[in-house]
């Protein structure tokens, strides 16, 4: 995919989205780091809330854009979910430049394994990158009881190589187009690695309104007793069903959640396209002619 941007002046121009709502403090303490570096042109265009919407994209109504004040930057806060403020925010409609880079984040919990499929956070890095805009989404791996919001400005000054790094690379015309990254800390090294298999149960069990259960403040939760159970609201004369846990799925291979529960910052490139595994295709070439070389049900 072509960059459409071309840095130029001193500063690049870096627009940062979220999962989390404008004033998730994940995006407040990363846009402070980018700030306080006197290196960028900040801007925001975030949700004005949502959480965990995968790369849903709003299509029958307008979304609203209303101006928000963050010290340092200019920004956004839209009635949209991430992957619209990623569009909007690239397409010189709400800004008058496209940005060098997108990034979506800070993400309160990790994005690992299965759950970028989730993830409203990638989702909007990887809106920015089919807009043909470079894009990195982060995410940090909260941990109740012991993670506290300081460890977020921890994260976001322990991402600063990284996005120096691509906007160097982008300088240079040397960066690769076919990918955009996805970052998972805490702060113990760095760690290019691949997505995992690993993936939280969840199930559905029948409840008598839709009081019971809560937001799911994570995308990616690692720990059974931490996640919490999202409830779908319906009239009341429906019946109601909550989300629960049934279990975990770990994969242990060299992957993206392995070395983050090592204490690793995972470096993950990510794809538009996923292709099956090669098992699958070696299978199916085999499969499909003995498949449409038998006739029909409706011709026995």
């Amino acid at each position: 995919m072509e960059n459409a941007t071309v840095i130029s002046g001193d500063k690049a121009t870096v627009m940062v989205t979220n999962d989390d709502g404008i004033e998730g403090p994940g995006l407040l303490a990363l846009v402070h780091v980018l700030v306080s570096t006197h290196r960028f042109n900040v801007l925001v265009c975030a949700p004005d809330s949502y959480s965990a919407v995968s790369h849903c994209i709003t299509w029958l109504h307008p979304i609203a854009a209303k101006k928000v004040h963050i010290d340092g930057a200019t920004a956004y806060a839209v009635s949209g979910s991430p992957a619209d403020c990623a569009s909007l925010g690239v397409s010189k409609t709400l800004f008058p430049t496209i940005p060098d880079l997108v990034i979506s984040g800070i993400n309160k919990g990790s994005n690992c394994g299965y759950h970028i499929v989730y993830s409203g956070t990638v989702a909007g890095a990887r809106e920015a990158f089919f807009n043909g805009v470079p894009a990195i989404s982060i995410s940090y791996d909260w941990v109740g009881g012991k993670s506290n919001i300081n460890d977020f400005t921890i994260a976001a000054e322990a991402c600063l190589p990284i996005i120096n790094g691509v906007l160097v690379e982008l300088r240079n015309k040397t960066y690769p187009q076919r990918c955009f990254l996805n970052v998972d800390l805490p702060c113990n090294g760095y760690k290019l690695t691949k997505q995992g298999k690993s993936i939280i149960k969840m199930g559905w069990r029948q409840v008598t309104s839709d009081s019971e259960g809560g937001k799911m403040l994570s995308t990616m939760v690692n720990s059974i007793a931490s996640a919490e159970i999202a409830t779908s609201t319906t009239p009341a004369e429906n019946l109601y069903f909550a989300r629960e846990v049934r279990g975990a799925q770990v994969d242990e291979d060299d992957n993206d959640h392995r070395f983050l529960q090592e204490g690793y910052i995972t470096v993950t490139p990510l794809g538009v396209i996923s292709n099956a595994e090669i098992d699958c295709q070696t299978y199916l070439k085999e499969w499909l002619p003995t498949v449409v070389e038998r006739p029909s049900p409706s011709a026995l």
